[in-house]
């Protein structure tokens, strides 16, 4: 992934911290560049840590990361990596898009580590690849550039850069590049420094199955499930879903009360709203628009939902700090 520096055997690999990015994300990217210079006994990788400004640094967790320079240092390593984190309209990036913009002209590799997929797509930088995007900022990512082909992978790569889901798989997603660039016996030796059993490819899913998730093993209840997330939008009715199973009404009903201890029809409403939070605290998309996108055919219905389950109305709720910044 990373091509031939330009003088010597050193790839400069530089990471750009945004304001609030995800700790583990991070180090799990980085870590396997600086354990290769230590079992090949030699700097395959120089990783200079760079942020917007040149201060310092606050990740998601709230620890603070010292950096050797800001955006236009950021610009001189030949490979750039984009550190993102849970909030991600929470700055201004009035500088920072127009500094992307051009690093992309430069034709430089520019990777994208969790949300950081977000401004790539944001800068055009990503039209023609597709994106992998962390499960759980998947949906509001789609509402936002319906365009783009997303993927439900660890990581994609293209001859400009890839992306990345974040946490363990900035792991794998690493060592996939040293195997690559220094054979697999050294990345088999840096996975053993982190006691990591077995490197994943990147055409493996970011979680588990429905089955492995709820440990359901009925094939019924199974598409059923899936059939309501795929399709929270346009909901189905309860006889259609029925029909999908190839059970009656009260055999559904019995299904789900067994395994959920809820009703079909609760269960499906509440899948609806998670997903209208998902979208109310990462997106900017008008409330009638987030209703409508979770199969509410009226602001005011969609309100009186949210507000009987999540304690507060979807307006308050995103005028409310995240929580999520500091997980």
């Amino acid at each position: 992934m990373f091509p031939e520096p330009k003088e010597g055997k050193t790839r400069r690999v530089g990471f750009l911290l945004l304001p609030g990015f995800s700790m583990n994300s991070f180090t799990f990217a980085m870590e396997p560049l600086r354990v290769a210079n230590k079992v090949a006994r030699e700097e395959l990788y120089d990783c200079p840590v760079f942020s917007l400004d040149g201060e310092n640094v606050e990740a998601s967790n709230g620890l603070r990361l010292e950096v050797q320079g800001n955006l236009a240092s950021a610009s001189k390593p030949e490979n750039i990596i984009l550190c993102g984190g849970h909030n991600i309209s929470g700055f201004d990036t009035s500088d920072f898009m127009p500094w992307l913009r051009t690093v992309g002209r430069q034709g430089k590799v520019i990777g994208a580590l969790y949300t950081a997929s977000y401004y790539l797509a944001k800068a055009g930088l990503a039209d023609k690849a597709k994106c992998a995007v962390h499960w759980e900022y998947l949906s509001a990512f789609k509402e936002t550039f319906p365009e783009i082909e997303t993927s439900n992978e660890l990581f994609e790569v293209s001859a400009k850069g890839f992306t990345c889901v974040g946490g363990t798989a900035g792991l794998d997603m690493m060592l996939n590049f040293i195997s690559d660039l220094h054979g697999f016996e050294l990345a088999r030796m840096v996975a053993d420094q982190f006691v990591h059993e077995r490197i994943r490819d990147r055409r493996e899913f970011q979680y588990f199955g429905l089955s492995a998730r709820y440990s359901i093993q009925d094939q019924r209840l199974l598409r059923v499930i899936q059939i309501m997330e795929d399709h929270l939008e346009e909901p189905l009715s309860l006889e259609e879903l029925s029909k999908i199973a190839g059970s009656s009404r009260r055999q559904l009903e019995r299904m789900f009360s067994k395994q959920f201890n809820k009703s079909p029809a609760r269960y499906y409403s509440e899948l609806r709203l998670y997903r209208s939070r998902q979208l109310i605290m990462q997106t900017k998309m008008r409330i009638i628009e987030v209703a409508l996108a979770c199969g509410y055919n009226s602001s005011a219905h969609f309100s009186r939902c949210y507000r009987n389950f999540f304690g507060c109305t979807p307006l308050s709720e995103r005028k409310l700090p995240s929580q999520s910044q500091k997980l």
